[in-house]
Order: C-alpha cells, then sequence, then structure tokens
C-alpha cells in the first residue's frame, strides 16, 4: 500500500486522544470513521471535534470553509463494521488496558477488509504483544501521537517483531501528509522514546524525595531552572496524571525489571487518588488556588547529577539495544517533552564518565537496579560520549564561515562563501551550527550578528549545484531539510540576541536564515524572495512556518507562491525588515544595533526570547513560561542594577546575574 491508497481513516476510540487523532486526519482531507462503544461517548467526541475546529478558525488557523469541510468528513458511529468496513488505515485509540484492547482487535479482525493496515496509538505497551491479537501482524504497527494531537508535532512510529517495512514506511508517510513529524522507533521496547525518558526521570525524582536525599522544590527548581527543562519534574507528573506515570512505570517493572520500580512517594500519591492536576491535588494542590510555585533559587548540583545519570541510563539501554539512535531520541523528545536540547545532547554535554561515576557510586550504597549502569553507557562514556566526535572535540575549524569579535560582546557570523553568492551548503549548515553553540558557550558574548560576506549577497538561498550532483534521492532531500531545518532552529531559540545584516541578495534558504534572526536590518539595494516554486520546491528549511508569523499568512504566502522577488522598503512594509539603511551604512549600523542589544539584561532577554517562542503556537504556554520567567527575573542583580541606574538617571550595566 502506498499513501495514495489511503482514503478513509477509521478512529477506534473517541476520548480525548481519538477525537484529537479524528480532527488531524479530516484536517488533511481524509474521510474519518470516529468510533466509540455508546453513543454518548462517540457523540462527545464528535462535539469537541466541532469546538476545536471552530477555534482554530476563529484563531485564523484555518478558513471557516476548511473547518466546515473537515467537519464533514467524520462520520461518528457505534457499529464496528460500519466503522471500518471501507478502511484502509485504522488508528486503535482506547484505554491502556490489554484486555480491552484484545476485545477491541477481535472484533476488528473479523470487519476490517484483508488491506487495512492496522496502528495502535498506545503510549506504552508491547505492539508485537497487540499484534497477537490480529491476523496480520506485518500490517500492525505502533502510532503513537501525543496530546493533544491537533498541537503536537511527534508521532512514534513503532516496530512491531513482525512488522513489515512497507507498513512502517506507509505509516510514516501518512503522518507526515497529517503534518506531523514522525519518529522512527526501530525495536518494541516499553516507553518507546519519549516515555521511556520521561517517566523514569520522573520516578527517580520522586524516589529522591522518598529517600529524603531532595525536596519537591529542589527538583522542580533544579530541572526548571537549572536544566532548563520545560516543567519540573513533579509539576509535569501532576500535568500528566500521577496515575498515568505509575501505570506505565508497572508495565516496564513487569517487563523490564527492578530498575523500573515505582518510588513509594508515587504509589502513596496513586493509592491516596492525587492523581494531579485532573483530580485537583497531587504533589502540588491545586484546589486553594495556588497551584505550582516552583522557588528560582533551590537548585542542587546533586539533584541535577542524579536526574542526568536516570537520564543517561535509558539512552544508553535505547541505544545500545539498537531501540533508536541519538539523534531520533533527541529530536522525539524535543517534539514531544519539549526539551529545548535533547537528553543526548544534554548527557554529553555535561559528561558520561562523571554520569556513570553517579550512577556507580549510588549502585554501591543502596544496590537498587535502577542505578546499574547499562553496558554501553560505560562504552560511551569511555568515547567521549554518545554522539561521535571526529578529531579534536576542542578545535573548531571554519571553512564555509568566519567567526569573529568586533569587541562590545558581539559574536559575529559571517557566511564566507562569496563566489557562491554565500548559498547554502551542507558543510555551511554544519559550521553556523557548531558557531552558535561556541558563542554561546562564551561568557563574553551577549549578541549575535549575521551578515554575509561581500555586496552581492547575504546568501542567495541554497547551493542547487552542489544538492543536484547528490542526485535525486527523495531521501537525501528529506536529510537535507532536516538538517537545514534543525541548523536554523538553533539559531531561531538562541537564548543571544541576533541581528541580521542583510546587504544584497536575502533569497531562499538565505531568507530562512534571516528569518530566524530576532531583528533585521537591510541595505537599500536589497532583494528578498523564496523563489523555491518556480524550482518545483518548496521552502524546506523552515520557511513554510516561520515567515507567516512575522509578516502574516497572507503575506507568507504571497511571497512563497508567487515565487517574485521584493526590495527592502517592502519587506519593511510587510514587517519583516526591521531598519533600512543606506548601502554603505548596513554592517556599521548592524554592528550598532547588535552592540546596543548586547548591553541589555541578558537574563530577561533570554526568558523574553523563550517565552514568545513558547507561546507562538501555544498561547497559554508561552504565558505560563512568561509568568515563570517574570517570577526568576524579580530575584536577579540585573534587576536592582536596572532599576537603580533609572532611579538614578543613569546607564545601567547589566552582568547577567
Amino acid at each position: 500500500m502506498d499513501l495514495e491508497d489511503i482514503n478513509t481513516v477509521a478512529v477506534l476510540g473517541a476520548g480525548n486522544m481519538g477525537h484529537g487523532i479524528a480532527e488531524v486526519a479530516a484536517i488533511a482531507g481524509y474521510d474519518v470513521n470516529m468510533r466509540d462503544i455508546k453513543d454518548e461517548f462517540v457523540q462527545n467526541g464528535y462535539d469537541q471535534i466541532e469546538w476545536s475546529l471552530g477555534k482554530l478558525a476563529e484563531n485564523d488557523q484555518l478558513s471557516e470553509a476548511d473547518a466546515d469541510a473537515a467537519l464533514e468528513r467524520v462520520t461518528p458511529v457505534v457499529d464496528m463494521s460500519e466503522a471500518v468496513a471501507d478502511a484502509d488505515v485504522v488508528i486503535e485509540a482506547v484505554p491502556e488496558q490489554m484486555e480491552i484492547k484484545k476485545d477491541v482487535y477481535t472484533e476488528l479482525e473479523e470487519a476490517a477488509p484483508d488491506h487495512a493496515i492496522f496502528a495502535t496509538n498506545t503510549s506504552s505497551l508491547s505492539i508485537t504483544d497487540l499484534a497477537e491479537f490480529t491476523e496480520r501482524p506485518e500490517r500492525f504497527c505502533g502510532m503513537h501521537f501525543f496530546n493533544p494531537p491537533v498541537r503536537m508535532q511527534l508521532v512514534e512510529v513503532i516496530s512491531g517483531a513482525e512488522s513489515a517495512e512497507e507498513t512502517l514506511a506507509v505509516v510514516e508517510d501518512l503522518a507526515e501528509d497529517l503534518g506531523k513529524t514522525p519518529v522512527r522507533v526501530h525495536k518494541d521496547s516499553p516507553g518507546f522514546i519519549v516515555n521511556r525518558i520521561l517517566v523514569p526521570l520522573m520516578n527517580e525524582a520522586a524516589w529522591l524525595v522518598s529517600n529524603d536525599e531532595a525536596t519537591i522544590a529542589e527538583v522542580d527548581s533544579t530541572t526548571k531552572y537549572d536544566m532548563g527543562l520545560p516543567m519540573g519534574s513533579f509539576e509535569l507528573g501532576d500535568q500528566v496524571g500521577n496515575d498515568v506515570s505509575y501505570h506505565v512505570l508497572e508495565y516496564m517493572h513487569e517487563v523490564l525489571g527492578e530498575a523500573y520500580e515505582p518510588a513509594p512517594l508515587l504509589a502513596e500519591k496513586v493509592e491516596n487518588e492525587e492523581f494531579g492536576k485532573k483530580s485537583g491535588k497531587g504533589f502540588y494542590d491545586y484546589e486553594d488556588g495556588e497551584g505550582v510555585q516552583i522557588p528560582t533559587d533551590e537548585q542542587s548540583e546533586f539533584v541535577k547529577k542524579r536526574l542526568l545519570a536516570t537520564m543517561a541510563n535509558e539512552a544508553a539501554k535505547l541505544i545500545g539495544g539498537d531501540v533508536a539512535p541519538p539523534e531520533s531520541i533527541d529530536e522525539a523528545v524535543q517534539l514531544g517533552a519539549g526539551f529545548p536540547d535533547g537528553p543526548v545532547k544534554l548527557v554529553d554535554d555535561y559528561g558520561l564518565t562523571e554520569l556513570h561515576e553517579t550512577l556507580e557510586e549510588a549502585y554501591d550504597q543502596t544496590g537498587h537496579e535502577r542505578y546499574a549502569p547499562a553496558e554501553y553507557l560505560a562504552e560511551r562514556a569511555g568515547r567521549g560520549g554518545f554522539y561521535e566526535i571526529d578529531g579534536d572535540s576542542d578545535a573548531v575549524d571554519f571553512e564555509a564561515i568566519r567567526v569573529e569579535y568586533p569587541g562590545d560582546m558581539v559574536g559575529h557570523i559571517v557566511l564566507d562563501r562569496p563566489h557562491r553568492m554565500n548559498t547554502i551548503s551542507d558543510e555551511l549548515l554544519e559550521e553556523l551550527s557548531a558557531a552558535i553553540d561556541l558563542l554561546e558557550d562564551d561568557d563574553e558574548v551577549r549578541s549575535i550578528l549575521v551578515t554575509g560576506e561581500g555586496e552581492k549577497a547575504f546568501s542567495a538561498g541554497a547551493d542547487v549545484q552542489s544538492m543536484a550532483g547528490d542526485g535525486a534521492d527523495p531521501i537525501e532531500g528529506q536529510e537535507l531539510s532536516r538538517l537545514g531545518q534543525s541548523t536554523f532552529g538553533e539559531l531561531e531559540a538562541c537564548d543571544l540576541p541576533v541581528i541580521a545584516g542583510i546587504d544584497g541578495f536575502c533569497l531562499g534558504g538565505g531568507m530562512e536564515l534571516a528569518t530566524c534572526a530576532d531583528m533585521r536590518v537591510a541595505s537599500e539595494r536589497s532583494q528578498f524572495g523564496q523563489p523555491e516554486l518556480d524550482l518545483g520546491l518548496l521552502p524546506g528549511w523552515g520557511g513554510t512556518q516561520r515567515l507567516k508569523h512575522i509578516i502574516g499568512e497572507g503575506r507568507a504566502k504571497e511571497i512563497i507562491l508567487t515565487a517574485e522577488r521584493y526590495d527592502a522598503e517592502t519587506m519593511a512594509d510587510y514587517g519583516f525588515v526591521n531598519e533600512v539603511v543606506d548601502n554603505d551604512g548596513l554592517e556599521a549600523r548592524a554592528l550598532e544595533l547588535a552592540t546596543d542589544l548586547a548591553g541589555g539584561p541578558p537574563i530577561a532577554q533570554k526568558f523574553t526570547k523563550r517565552a514568545m517562542l513558547a507561546g507562538r503556537d501555544d498561547t497559554e504556554a508561552g504565558l505560563e513560561y512568561e509568568a515563570s520567567a517574570f517570577g526568576h527575573l524579580m530575584a536577579t542583580d540585573d534587576l536592582m542594577e536596572g532599576i537603580t541606574a533609572f532611579m538614578g538617571d543613569g546607564e545601567p550595566n547589566f552582568q547577567g546575574e
């Protein structure tokens, strides 16, 4: 079966996940039969879809016509035969109980057409075991969406022991056609990727408190304000549902052994029905109106090392067990859990040797299996990290770019391929990523300026000629797209203010790069455009997603669909360019602006950027981050410096403290 053969999707289950998956499929243009065991259940799911589509239209994320058309494509049914008779793909999203799923698959197998693919949305149960309830294990796999499916980008595509490659490939294609990012899980293993990292991490947090080695405040202050994770461990547990985490751990405990024994504190919360936010009380109390209150100043290095060591051990088991490679783990956890960096990168950066020693010490002291180091962790600690390192890890040798330090706390990245109009190659992307890391890690750098060498081009786009030499392999094309998306995403998410100084052509991938800057200064002679459609392509490095957030969807579609060029003044009118200057003054003005921003309050700048990025597609998440960051800033020395300077009519000298 190919993607083109899929017309009808049946979704079994109309609960939060089921109706969310049905809505995503309907928006993508598929006919959807949504089935549940009672009329009231399926009707409630249908009503939720109608409400959600209405909100998307209200927020201009869908047109009214598209929302109405999507709703018309959803058919709510109770009868199994009616639901799946014409289904090409069946996505099961019923409660996470093996017996319930067994009954569903037994009934489904009798009613579904022979060609249909079965996909389960289970978050942790064995794909192989579930496939045994059917007569088509080769056409059975996991397709794990994240909650809420309409918003969350990740879909884990999980192979069972007998899943055919053709099945996995078409399910990945389907996920992409639904607007999601599929990440392959190559081997059936409890928790797959994201839950395999998150659930043991939350359990270790609970063990630390159970054993009086840390407080809830210390753990959550460390995870949120030191490790930089989106939520504190206990805050996340309450959000997910402590009963959910507990049941996943029980399953892991049963299948994988004593290392996944639930912590006494977590067991106590479940026994007392303190499930978290949904029950009004968990590790935090939501009934008194206070909710989550995490101190900004109770970080613990001991807690950080224990949690990172747990993360490293789980990553080692996944990588060493051929469940998923480092890149997939990092991508999945960033997309599915909102980590700023992937867990593999986090533990590599901290140092695997020290984390391995942390586990050995804890294992010697406690004898508990959760601290038993995985063999692969010891192997990779001896080689410097999970990621392969080429040559001298301390050496940075750039060829396609230059990194300069013009003074006043500015790091200057120059795209240095003037003979190629500063076009972007895969080599340049890799060097740009290294340069961003280099400057972010430099305490003497407070802002980044990006320019192109010469007067002809900031960047004329992708190096099409060198790419054409690679042939027309779709897989290589996807890899190139993802490399650009990842690198440009690093620039966009950089904690430092980023200025793009644009002189000359700023086209295609060059414009996508400029879009990731916080502010753009352009010379009068500059020209902008996204000419990809003239080549039969589309902007593949984030241009279809980021541009609309700066100039609005209508203008973004105009620029991309017409593939025309625009002058600097027009782009300033559209809101893309912040300032247009004369040709000779471009670099001086861009550096002046970067210097001004470098003198600003770095902590406040960092939190402002993070809050705005978090709230781009999820206003509530952005507001929550904004509130947390505001509270953190109230305790900084920079705030007092700013207030004192303001009161004394002087200039502040921010130190980032």
